[in-house]
């Protein structure tokens, strides 16, 4: 293993409608993750709080950025010396639904904010009568020694043109919090998913999800070729890749897609 190599971890498990159990596990999982190399730790989406089916507690147990739950991850993050990234229950403007977002922190606050744009409103579900959808605008990244990050939540996943705007924005690696439920088809739609972004984007892609029973589990980091380097299974878990920096220049001599593309990305 190079020393020029990132450490990047995906922590699958399952968010409970307890914000101090699922920071418990974060700090555990950060740890573990830390101990083996990881400089960026993904968890899922709705880490701070989850609840199956979403009820009223979901506002009620939401936060502000500054609040503790992201305190509890900025000092977690500077005493591991890694930036955590986690989906956060935030509070919305109307008082009635919340933001889903996700939070990229380091041991000095938050390096970037994304609030998921395209809501779960598929397969008999209706987030957006509980989620306020994010804003579109241009993408929020940090970089960690070299390697600059990118975020998006689970069901954009289904419209490449979010993962565009991150190969747009510079990105080496798309980090996807996810809670994909599971269905008829739907880990084949995770999987296939996850690889055509990473291979279309010549970038790196890793995504963290819950585990079964209402997950499909599979948190993975495909490789801008579409190769799984790491991957946990259906059971609470963790992966860490240790990903080379100039992988993504070498792909790119070779499949030079992003500069042959004949169309740009506008919002609708």
């Amino acid at each position: 293993m190079s020393q020029d190599t990132v450490g990047v971890a995906v922590a699958q498990f399952a968010p409970v409608a307890s914000r101090a159990v699922n920071l418990d596990h974060i700090t555990a999982a950060a740890r573990t993750g830390a101990e083996r190399g990881a400089r960026v730790v993904v968890f899922p989406e709705y880490s701070s709080y989850f609840v199956d089916p979403f009820d009223d507690t979901l506002a009620a147990n939401a936060e502000d950025i500054d609040g503790p739950f992201v305190a509890a991850l900025t000092v977690l993050a500077g005493e591991l010396d890694t930036v955590i990234v986690a989906g956060l229950l935030e509070k919305a403007d109307d008082g009635r639904r919340v933001r889903n977002a996700v939070v990229a922190v380091g041991g000095d606050g938050v390096r970037a904010i994304y609030r998921k744009l395209h809501l779960y409103d598929a397969f008999g579900q209706r987030e957006s009568d509980w989620v306020e959808p994010g804003e579109i605008a241009p993408p929020e990244t940090f970089e960690v020694a070299g390697l600059r990050f990118g975020l998006m939540t689970c069901y954009d996943l289904r419209f490449p043109e979010v993962a565009r705007t991150l190969a747009d924005a510079g990105v080496d690696v798309a980090l996807v919090p996810a809670e994909w439920v599971r269905g008829p088809l739907k880990e084949h739609h995770w999987r296939t998913l996850l690889h055509a972004r990473a291979i279309e984007n010549t970038f790196f892609v890793a995504a963290a999800d819950h585990p079964p029973p209402l997950g499909v589990g599979h948190s993975m980091i495909v490789d801008p070729q579409g190769v799984t380097v790491a991957q946990v299974g259906t059971s609470t878990d963790l992966a860490v890749a240790h990903i080379d920096p100039d992988a993504i220049e070498r792909v790119r001599r070779v499949n030079p897609a992003l500069q042959l593309r004949r169309y740009r990305v506008t919002p609708r």
